[in-house]
């Protein structure tokens, strides 16, 4: 008998509930009691939703982040933190938001540094860790949200990351080998598998995703000996991998000494065979045989085709799941009655997919006239999308023939035209400069929803945007902003306003994924062939421009983190797609700057998420996603300045290719990593000029002045201080007015401090 299960559900709710709890208590609106019981309640209701499965997650739910969950499960939490009254809660919270001084309970905290989760738009808080680390075991969480699933009936199976990859992803202060802490790390472990099966756990998930990755020998090494000392018969560990092939760590994942193995075969399905053959006769082997990171319908005909003989040779020792954890997609489908039942048809989320394994499991179990129905209905939509004449539109594929390399080049190097730019812009030394959003408030959300409900006219709805507008524009003059924004009070999202208003778009009603703790996105689907009807953003940009003397960006989101925050349609190469997306965003850029609009910021915060997890097809990617960049970015003239921005990613190693964008000034998040990214320039002379950003948005810590100059001073140090910016580190939207404007008048009041040393 094939068995299904899950490697994790998404933890944010159907309806966002997890969001709207987490906020209401940060505000002080709702008890910390309120909220544990409102993630009991999701907890209890993502197990029914995977009733159907044989085998359920237990501690896939966090109420930030996993990562940050398994660090605390290990008692390891930075020194800032330890002895500060509150619940354990409290100190979560710490770590993921930071605390502001004027916080009484301690006085002040800075948040933990926050990354991208291997290459997917999921944020994580970073472990720190030193040579002088110690663990110490609370499985409190685990052992509290396993009892409950035993509570209900859930036939549990507990879901822990695994030390290894805990340990790659954490980060040491103090320059010190992180693989040294193993030998402490370890024992923690056997204490936690001990516990959890005292507790009745007869199956734990312990997910080792780094073996995807090129690891060093001496990782590969330590990979023996872990699972040798974790293999104490206490329960049976299922070592999962996910994100991608193992290739050279496929052998070593197979001589583990585990009872089981899963594999992601949506994306290493050619190495299932051999997988098959090195794997012990007695492990069981977990397949994930649906996409658990994209949105369209799996061919189960297909799948089956290729299932049935592995089934016919492990019998029970085959496992069907998701190719990873659900995390990375939607909850339900069935709730988007407003997308036509054409498209509904060729999607699936994560309650679907999880039909999708019922469906595969009882074909192989039963036969497949046992789900004749299914395997029908999910045939017709297959090929329905096939010969769909809404998926491809003859003149794209013209506009993508007409693509030349004299398209991804600028007429003059920097050198020369950065002369033409500040004869033009007239900025001062330290220019300062937002990355574009500004709150979005209760009174713009409100106006957003009532005029797509019908309740409020078009013409209403743009007379209240310009209104907040220039609210943003008499806020950034009053505060002395030398490059000012119009704030995107229009947008609801950087990736979905735009797809919003691109042929080949559709767009989901509660399609929430989350990105890290309350914050969600949507991301677009993109289902057919792009095109750029008519302009998206110059009305707006142009109008806030008449406001002001002073220079206004052009925001724009650019071709690759569209690509990267959208899901994308699987039915042609990403390469493709993205060239689709460049050209469309191309047209933009042309049309703002004949607008008259002379400084044009082209977002790519996600350029680096797309990249694989193996360097040695890094160059590959690379290539494909910065020729994307610069044919949407240059066919200007040399005095306009193209700006990109780029969030939360590790980019010191490729910063040879963001040099290969040639964005006049590029503008990166630097503060949560004390600068740390700008130790990329001690051994590359970047060329152009660079915000390396001084405060961390995510926080409600408001910056001081002396903290702002001191970062930059240390910028300095490597980039000359005429071709620095003064930035934040991100966009403001999620902040409030009383916390942005004395952050900005402090950044503000340290660049003039700094331009008087010049």
């Amino acid at each position: 008998m094939a068995i299904t299960h899950n490697l994790g559900f998404p933890r944010i709710g159907a309806k966002r509930e997890l969001k709207f709890a987490l906020e209401s208590y940060w505000k002080g609106q709702s008890s910390l009691d309120a909220l544990k019981a409102a993630g009991a309640e999701l907890r209890q209701q993502h197990w029914t939703d995977q009733s159907q499965l044989d085998w359920s997650p237990v501690g896939d739910f966090a109420f930030y982040d996993q990562v940050l969950d398994m660090s605390f499960t290990l008692g390891n939490l930075p020194e800032r933190v330890r002895g500060l009254s509150g619940d354990s809660l409290d100190n979560y919270f710490r770590i993921a938001r930071g605390r502001s001084a004027a916080d009484e309970t301690c006085g002040g905290v800075q948040a933990s540094e926050m990354t991208k989760w291997f290459d997917t738009n999921y944020h994580y808080i970073v472990p720190e860790l030193s040579k002088s680390t110690v663990f110490s075991l609370d499985a409190s969480r685990l052992i509290d949200e396993f009892r409950q699933a035993r509570r209900l009936n859930v036939k549990a199976k507990p879901v822990i990351i695994g030390p290894l990859t805990y340990l790659w992803l954490g980060k040491t202060k103090d320059n010190s080998d992180k693989l040294a802490l193993l030998p402490r790390l370890l024992p923690i472990y056997v204490q936690l598998l001990a516990e959890l099966a005292i507790c009745g756990a007869e199956w734990v998930q312990i997910d080792e995703p780094i073996l995807v990755t090129e690891l060093e020998p001496i990782w590969q090494q330590a990979f023996v000996s872990t699972y040798s000392t974790l293999n104490t018969n206490h329960v049976k560990l299922l070592l999962a991998t996910y994100f991608g092939q193992l290739r050279e760590n496929l052998a070593l994942a197979c001589r583990l000494p585990v009872q089981g193995l899963h594999v992601d075969a949506f994306n290493a399905r050619d190495e299932i065979l051999d997988v098959i053959r090195k794997l012990p006769v007695d492990c069981v082997l977990s397949l994930g045989v649906v996409n658990g990171r994209n949105i369209w319908r799996a061919n189960l005909a297909a799948t089956l085709d290729w299932l049935e003989p592995i089934h016919e040779k492990l019998g029970n020792r085959l496992w069907l799941a998701p190719s990873c954890s659900l995390l990375h997609v939607p909850v339900d489908i069935t709730s988007e009655y407003k997308l036509d039942t054409e498209l509904r048809s060729w999607l699936s989320f994560a309650l679907q997919k999880l039909n999708e394994l019922s469906t595969l499991s009882a074909a192989l179990n039963n036969g497949r006239h046992f789900v004749e129905r299914e395997l029908r209905d999910n045939q017709m939509a297959i090929s329905a999308r096939k010969i769909s004449t809404r998926v491809h539109n003859p003149a794209v594929k013209e506009a993508l023939a007409r693509i030349n390399a004299n398209m991804e080049r600028r007429t003059s190097p920097y050198s020369e035209r950065t002369h033409k730019q500040r004869e033009q812009l007239q900025l001062p030394p330290y220019p300062t400069t937002t990355i574009g959003s500004f709150p979005q408030t209760e009174e713009i959300r409100r106006a957003r929803s009532l005029f797509k409900q019908g309740e409020l006219s078009e013409s209403s709805y743009n007379t209240a945007m310009r209104e907040q507008i220039a609210h943003s524009v008499r806020e950034q003059e009053s505060l002395g902003l030398d490059v000012l924004v119009h704030g995107e009070a229009e947008r609801n999202d950087m990736v979905e306003y735009f797809g919003e208003q691109l042929e080949g778009y559709a767009f989901s009603q509660f399609g929430w994924v989350q990105s890290y703790g309350s914050r969600c996105v949507k991301p677009p689907i993109m289902f057919g062939d792009i095109l750029r009807p008519k302009p998206m953003t110059v009305k707006w940009i142009q109008y806030a421009q008449s406001l002001t003397h002073r220079p206004m960006k052009g925001m724009l989101t650019g071709p690759v983190t569209i690509l990267n925050w959208s899901f994308v349609r699987d039915d042609q190469p990403r390469t493709v797609s993205c060239q689709q997306l460049a050209l469309a965003i191309r047209e933009e850029v042309l049309d703002l700057e004949s607008a008259g609009i002379r400084v044009i910021q082209i977002d790519e915060a996600a350029l680096r998420e797309g990249l694989p997890l193996r360097k040695a097809q890094w160059h590959e990617y690379l290539q494909w996603a910065i020729g994307a960049f610069r044919i949407a970015a240059n066919g200007v003239r040399d005095n306009t300045q193209i700006h990109t921005h780029m969030c939360y990613s590790e980019f010191n190693d490729i910063i040879a290719s963001i040099a290969d964008m040639d964005a006049d000034v590029i503008t990166i998040e630097t503060s949560r990593s004390d600068m740390e990214l700008l130790d990329a320039f001690d051994h590359f002379n970047y060329p152009n000029e660079i915000g390396p950003g001084v405060y961390d948005i995510h926080s409600p810590n408001i910056p001081t002045q002396e903290h702002i100059i001191h970062l930059m001073q240390k910028a300095a140090k490597r980039i000359p201080a005429q071709r620095l910016w003064v930035n934040p580190d991100c966009g403001l939207k999620t902040r409030t007015w009383s916390e942005v404007i004395p952050a900005l008048r402090n950044m503000v009041a340290a660049a003039h401090t700094l331009r008087s040393t010049m």
